[in-house]
This record gives C-alpha cells, sequence and structure tokens, in this order.
C-alpha cells in the first residue's frame, strides 16, 4: 500500500467530503473491512451493526431495532459511537477506531420489523484512517477515469513497484490460455507480445490474467482485441492491444492509481523510471 501524507489526506477529505461509498462486497475486500467487528456504542452498551454506506460526513448502518437500542438513544439525546474496523495487507493488527456521531434519522430496512436502518452524522472530521482508506478508493475510481488511457511501460522497477509478480502471464481466448508477455498496461487497457497471426486475432474476446503480490491476488480482466502491430525481427510474434470492457475490477484500479500517484510526488526518480508512464 502507498504511503499516504498528511497533505494527501487533507487533500481527499476536501474532494470526497460528501461522496457516500456503498459497502458493496467488492468495496469490503478492497478496503479490508471487518465486518463482524462493526457495532454501535453507546454509554457502556454494544450493539452489532452491519455498515451500509459511509462518506465523510456521516454513515448509514443497519441494526436490530428490538435490541434495546432506541431506549438508549433516546436516554443519550440519539448519540452513538461507530466503530469501523479494516484490516490493511501491510500491518498484522487490524486498524480499528471509534467515530462520534448522532442519529439523523431511520427508517425500516428492506420492510424489516427488526431491523432498521439507521443515518448516522459524525459530529466531526472523521479519523485519518477513515478518510485514507475511503479516499484512496474514490482517488481510484476517479483516475480510472480521468487518466484512463495514459500507459505505463513495464520495466522491472515498474514491475517491483506495482507488485506484479511477472509481465509473463497468460490470456484466454474462447476459454484457452494462451502465453503472453506483458507491455504496458492503462486503467482501460493493456498490450501483450504472443505468437499468433493478427488478422485472426483482432476483434476477439479475451480474458487478460494478473498475478499480483502484498497482497497476493490474481485478477481477470475482460475485453477484446482492437488492434495489432508487428514485432521487429520476430515474425511469428505479434504486439496486440486489448481495450478492457467496464468490469475493471477495483483492486486493479487501486494498484495502478498508486504507482501513478507515487510517481506524480516523487519527482526524483531515475530518468529510466521517469519515462515508465507514458
Amino acid at each position: 500500500m502507498a504511503i499516504v501524507t498528511s497533505k494527501k489526506i487533507t487533500s481527499y477529505y476536501e474532494r470526497f467530503k460528501t461522496i457516500e461509498v456503498t459497502f458493496s462486497k467488492e468495496i469490503i475486500t478492497i478496503t479490508g473491512l471487518k465486518t463482524q467487528q462493526v457495532y454501535l456504542k453507546s454509554g457502556g452498551d454494544f450493539w452489532p451493526c452491519v455498515v451500509f454506506s459511509t462518506s465523510f460526513q456521516g454513515a448509514k448502518v443497519v441494526a436490530n431495532a428490538q435490541s434495546g437500542l432506541f431506549q438508549k438513544l433516546q436516554a443519550m439525546n440519539n448519540s452513538v459511537s461507530l466503530r469501523f474496523c479494516f484490516k490493511k495487507p501491510d500491518q498484522e493488527a487490524p486498524v480499528t477506531f471509534f467515530v462520534a456521531t448522532r442519529v439523523s434519522g431511520y427508517t425500516p430496512y428492506n420492510g424489516s420489523q427488526e431491523m432498521v436502518l439507521f443515518s448516522l452524522q459524525y459530529t466531526q472530521r472523521p479519523p485519518d484512517d477513515l478518510i485514507e482508506i475511503m479516499g484512496r478508493v474514490l482517488d481510484a475510481n476517479v483516475n480510472s477515469v480521468k487518466r484512463k488511457d495514459e500507459r505505463i511501460t513495464l520495466t522491472p522497477d515498474v514491475i517491483r513497484k506495482i507488485n506484479l509478480i511477472s509481465k509473463d502471464t497468460a490470456v484466454f481466448i474462447q476459454g484457452i490460455p494462451r502465453r503472453c508477455m506483458l507491455r504496458d498496461i492503462s486503467f482501460s487497457g493493456a498490450k501483450v507480445i504472443m505468437m499468433g497471426v493478427a488478422k485472426f486475432l483482432v476483434n476477439r474476446e479475451a480474458m487478460l490474467r494478473f498475478d499480483f503480490e502484498d497482497p497476493r491476488e490474481s485478477l481477470s480482466l475482460k475485453g477484446t482485441f482492437v488492434r495489432a502491430e508487428a514485432v521487429e525481427g520476430r515474425k511469428e510474434l505479434v504486439a496486440l492491444a486489448i481495450e478492457y470492457n467496464d468490469q475493471v475490477p477495483m483492486e486493479y484500479k487501486v494498484r495502478l492509481n498508486d504507482f501513478l500517484g507515487t510517481k506524480l510526488e516523487n519527482r526524483s526518480e531515475t530518468p529510466a523510471a521517469e519515462s515508465a508512464v507514458t
């Protein structure tokens, strides 16, 4: 995970403070939210809850309405603390913190008589950990559109920094794996070199596999071969550009955005590394 400075955290807060992020399965995975360790605290009492969404100004949580929570909120003038718990890949111990909130409203959840969706308003700026974790995801999502065609040439230094295990990988065409080598990648696509005949591959659908470490994960990105180029001196090889479809995994976006963000902040890189982004 890239190091996030206090300046970057302030930027995240100012840019994204009103944007609400829903905790889908993908967002839970990329943020490392430990769903079983999230709860509400009021006075000395605790209630399990599910975080439905959060911004930097408030959150929505689902909790059991028949657990005595309403009575406690009434006694505490609707004040309640929300406990978050995240597991960062570069830290053994999970990151936990409380956010002071006030209940601003509630409604039955999906028509249930027991479960209630509470709207919580943060009473102060949330901890930097929450801003960093959610801001990193929001920033990647914005830049995946803003900088979608910015190509990253996979030099050995770049491969190390984005934690790609190898640029030798596989591309699946009609479910059949074919060996290939990654030349460059972007938010919107990639270029690979492989054996084959261009006219039989262009406009074919394909699925490209990426193997990363720290954390270890394999991602499969679907797309289409949109153009081909000859490889000088190697008639049996062809360079193919693949354009991803709209279902690019958030994990992929965050990894590329972390690298590009580091490049912008660190201008003292070697010339070879500086030329990696073209």
